[in-house]
């Protein structure tokens, strides 16, 4: 997926913009704050404060991965290579002064929590075919392109002759372990099959069973499947087509051991459900692939997140200490961000930067009780090796809302809620001192829920405020992990059966947490917080 052509620049000042008048609660949320709204005086006091001391805070996340200044959009699954995994993404130097187009920048790490910068991999407009698009690097260890055993292969979608009228797959080869790129030639390993066609985001695995290499690439409605033995010539094998999600972008293909013991096959996509009341993040099919053809067990796809910012979204190999790939357990990261108010966020005048990546989770396939294979998330590991302070505050009952003796704009926060009769229950995250702005993250009825309309966030419309997923209420008990940061907030309901990502742009004086309940008591059980040091 192509980076600012898709969108004209952001013109004026994120910051202004996010100090825009806040939306009208939704119904649920309205509820669960009824017992403190903020008087209008005291908005506005607060309101005035905080516009002026916007443009001099730092609003860059504590322990989510950031472009280090200018802009980032697509993550690029990252690769295994001598103990450290190489992360590319896309990433446009000149964007502040409105030139468009991406790079392939680098970065890496040991634990995908800390990372480190290494520049720019993949330059744009170094040959006539521009800049850069998404696409995805393999390994060649057996050198079946011919660049030697190990080199490193990129096919990346280019639009020879500017704009998008011919997207086309072009090769460009590392034999430095990634570090820096060279392209093969200047014609692309295989075209467009017409000029204004979708054919862009190539997903390349290696398909060990028929010694070949795989493509899967976005076309409108349609994942095409593309077979090559030397990553140069490929041929087309078939398709998979979905309608009624948008345009499907960023594919995904890959192989797991689900927890049954079974092997499965998952074909992911980056969608707009919204038009259709979905998503808008990454949908997945499970089912059986042949080497040419994706047979989904259902025909709706689940989807991997139910909020409104994890885009272009990879799923990458899970290596242990030697190595060696463990087949049951995948990463995972998204872009925290929409194309819908993809330009706005208080970091353009604070920080001077827009992209942030949300946290890597670890993925696994597991089966409902229904039979249904479904993919659970959860945040990497070594999330743990970096925390700070651990505040935990044990079992707590609440019938209304209860503000705890806690502040902090970044942070984790986890509990088991259970009780016998309510509405609805949860935790505000990110509470004015007022109590009148704040993040709602917990379950309503027979939907768990995130709803940033009570606090400053990107979307202007007011269209994409509240997110939901399902939820049984007959089950009296759910479980909440939730990562909070300074401009995004990421729900893990139930072990992660289902996870919400969402951009929100609190105050940074908006520090409070809360827990509350509405029509009932509930005892929010083994409630604990965690601070992180990411370097």
């Amino acid at each position: 997926m192509r980076g600012l052509s898709r969108r004209a620049l952001f013109a004026g000042s994120a910051a202004g913009a996010s100090t825009a008048l806040l939306p009208t609660a939704s119904p649920a949320a309205a509820e669960s704050r009824a017992a403190s709204k903020p008087k209008a005086a005291a908005e506005s006091k607060v309101a005035s404060k905080t516009k002026a001391a916007a443009t001099c805070a730092s609003y860059r996340a504590a322990y989510h991965f950031t472009v280090p200044g200018q802009w980032k959009n697509d993550p690029q699954r990252p690769v295994w290579i001598d103990g450290e995994y190489r992360y590319y993404y896309l990433y446009n130097a000149d964007y502040f002064t409105g030139v468009e187009g991406t790079a392939w920048r680098l970065a890496t790490s040991t634990d995908l929590v800390s990372f480190t910068d290494r520049g720019i991999a993949v330059p744009k407009d170094t040959t006539p075919n521009g800049d850069v698009w998404s696409g995805s690097a393999v390994v060649d260890t057996h050198d079946t392109a011919g660049f030697g055993a190990g080199a490193v292969i990129v096919l990346a979608t280019m639009s020879p002759g500017g704009g998008t009228d011919h997207q086309e797959q072009f090769l460009y080869y590392s034999t430095d372990g990634g570090r820096t790129f060279t392209p093969y030639g200047t014609d692309p390993v295989l075209p467009s099959p017409r000029a204004g066609a979708d054919f862009r985001d190539p997903k390349v695995i290696r398909d060990e069973d028929r010694d070949r290499w795989v493509m899967a690439l976005a076309e409108g409605t349609k994942v095409g499947f593309y077979h090559s033995a030397d990553l140069k010539k490929w041929t087309y094998a078939g398709g998979f087509v979905k309608e009624g999600i948008g345009t499907l972008e960023c594919p995904d293909l890959f192989r797991i051991t689900a927890e049954d013991g079974t092997v499965q096959w998952v074909l992911g996509v980056s969608a707009n459900g919204k038009g259709s009341g979905l998503p808008n993040t990454y949908a997945y099919w499970t089912g059986s692939f042949d080497g040419s053809a994706f047979t989904a067990d259902a025909a709706d796809p689940q989807w991997l997140d139910n909020g409104w910012d994890w885009y272009g979204a990879v799923t990458f190999e899970k290596h242990r200490s030697d190595g060696s790939v463990d087949l049951s357990v995948r990463y995972a990261m998204g872009w925290l961000n929409n194309w819908d108010y993809a330009h706005i966020t208080p970091t353009i005048d604070c920080d001077g930067f827009n992209g942030t990546d949300s946290i890597v989770r670890e993925i696994t396939l597991k089966r409902a009780s229904s039979g249904t294979y479904y993919l659970a998330s959860r945040p990497v590991a070594a999330l743990d090796d970096h925390v700070s302070r651990t505040v935990n505050l044990g079992d707590l009952e609440v019938t209304g809302t209860r503000v705890l003796d806690y502040r902090g704009t970044s942070y984790e926060v986890t509990c088991e809620i259970t009780w016998d009769q309510l509405t609805g229950a949860g935790l505000q995250l990110r509470r004015s001192p007022d109590g009148g702005r704040h993040v709602d993250a917990g379950i309503y009825r027979d939907f768990a829920f995130l709803n940033r309309r009570p606090t400053v966030n990107p979307d202007a419309s007011g269209r994409w405020q509240e997110s939901h997923s399902p939820f049984d209420p007959s089950a009296r008990t759910v479980k909440l992990r939730i990562l909070v940061d300074r401009t995004s907030v990421e729900m893990f309901v139930d072990d992660g059966r289902y996870v919400h990502s969402s951009e929100v742009f609190p105050y940074l004086i908006d520090t409070g947490l809360a827990l509350f309940t509405i029509d009932g008591t509930a005892v929010f059980r083994n409630t604990v917080i965690r601070e992180f040091a990411v370097e």
